[in-house]
C-alpha cells in the first residue's frame, strides 16, 4: 500500500511548490505594480506646481487672463524671461541670494559640525541637557521668534549709530551682517551633525589621544572626513535655506543693493494689477539653481539622510 502511493505524493509535493511560489511572485508583481502606480500619482501631483509654473513663464499675459486657460499654451514667449530680467535687477538679486546662501551654507558647516562633534563625542556633564534644548529649539517656529530677533538686529549696540545701549541708530538693518548673521547656526543641523559624529567608532578618537593628537586635531581630521555625505547634506539644506530666503530678508533690508531674489521677484506683484507672467518667469528662474544642485547631489543628500538614521 506504502509503495503504491509513494510516487503520487512525491509528485505532488513539486507541483504544489511551483504553484505557491508562482502565486507568491504574481502577488509580488501585483504589489510592486501598485506601489509603483501610487509613487507616478504621487510625483505628478508634486510636480504639477512647477509644470505649471514653468508653463506660464511661456504664455502670453492675454492667455493667462482666459478662462478656462488652455493648458499648452498656443503662443511660446520666450521673451518673458528677458522682459523679467531687464524689469528688475535680476543680477544684483541673484548675486545676494548667492553670497548669503553660501554664507549659510559655510557657517553652518563649520559652526553646527563644532557643536555636533562636541554633543556626540566629548564626555562633559550637561551634553544631554544641551541636546535637549536644542531639540526643544527645533520644535519653536521661525515665526515665533522672528520679533525677538529683529528686535536684537534693530538695537545692536554701537552699529548703525546706536549707542552703548542699542538706542539712537538702526544697528544691523540693511546689512550685511542682519542677513547672514542670524542664520549662521541652525538647531537642526546641529542635530544633524550629532547624528552623524554619533555613528563614527569612537576607538579612533581613543586611539589619536594616544598618540598626542589635539581635540580640534581629531575633530578635523579624523572623524570630520568620515561623514563627507552628511557635510554635503547640511551644506545643501543650508544653502536650500539661504536661497529660497524670503520673509527675514523683506524684513531687514531697504535698499536695492540688498534685496535677494525672493524678494525681488514680489516686484512684480503691484497693488492695482500682477504681472503674472513675469512673476513665473522669474519665479522659474530662481527655481531653477536648486533644482540642479539637487539633480546633481541628489546621490550624496539621500546617503547623508540614510547615514544620520533619519527614516
Amino acid at each position: 500500500m506504502t509503495t503504491d502511493h509513494a510516487p503520487s505524493i512525491s509528485g505532488t509535493a513539486p507541483s504544489a511548490t511551483r504553484a505557491r511560489d508562482h502565486s507568491l511572485r504574481r502577488r509580488k508583481r501585483t504589489s510592486n505594480a501598485l506601489v509603483l502606480a501610487f509613487l507616478i500619482a504621487a510625483s505628478v501631483i508634486m510636480a504639477a506646481p512647477f509644470l505649471w509654473m514653468a508653463i506660464s513663464s511661456i504664455r502670453d499675459p492675454t492667455e493667462l487672463a482666459q478662462v478656462p486657460m488652455p493648458l499648452i499654451p498656443k503662443d511660446l514667449r520666450l521673451e518673458n524671461y528677458s522682459e523679467a530680467l531687464g524689469r528688475a535687477p535680476f543680477a544684483t538679486y541673484a548675486r545676494n541670494s548667492l553670497i548669503l546662501a553660501t554664507a549659510a551654507a559655510a557657517l553652518n558647516v563649520v559652526f553646527a559640525s563644532a557643536c555636533g562633534y562636541a554633543l556626540a563625542k566629548l564626555r562633559f556633564r550637561l551634553a544631554p541637557a544641551v541636546f535637549g534644548w536644542m531639540v526643544a529649539c527645533i520644535m519653536i517656529p521661525f515665526y515665533a521668534t522672528v520679533i525677538p530677533v529683529f528686535l536684537m538686529v534693530r538695537h545692536m549696540p554701537l552699529f548703525g549709530g546706536n549707542t552703548l545701549m542699542g538706542v539712537g541708530g538702526t544697528g544691523w538693518i540693511d546689512t550685511w551682517w542682519a542677513l547672514i548673521v542670524p542664520g549662521a547656526v541652525s538647531p537642526f543641523m546641529v542635530f544633524l551633525f550629532r547624528q552623524f559624529y554619533v555613528s563614527t567608532p569612537s576607538e579612533l578618537i581613543e586611539a589619536a589621544r594616544l598618540d598626542g593628537v589635539s581635540e580640534f586635531g581629531i575633530y578635523t581630521r579624523i572623524i570630520t572626513p568620515l561623514i563627507r555625505p552628511g557635510l554635503l547634506t547640511v551644506a545643501l539644506l543650508s544653502f536650500e535655506a539661504g536661497w529660497n530666503n524670503f520673509l527675514w530678508p523683506l524684513l531687514v533690508t531697504t535698499s536695492d543693493s540688498l534685496r535677494v531674489i525672493q524678494v525681488g521677484i514680489a516686484s512684480f506683484r503691484q497693488e492695482a494689477s500682477t504681472d503674472w507672467h513675469l512673476l513665473m518667469a522669474g519665479t522659474t528662474l530662481a527655481a531653477v539653481p536648486m533644482i540642479v544642485l539637487f539633480l546633481i547631489f541628489q546621490r550624496y543628500f539621500v546617503q547623508g539622510f540614510a547615514a544620520s538614521g533619519i527614516k
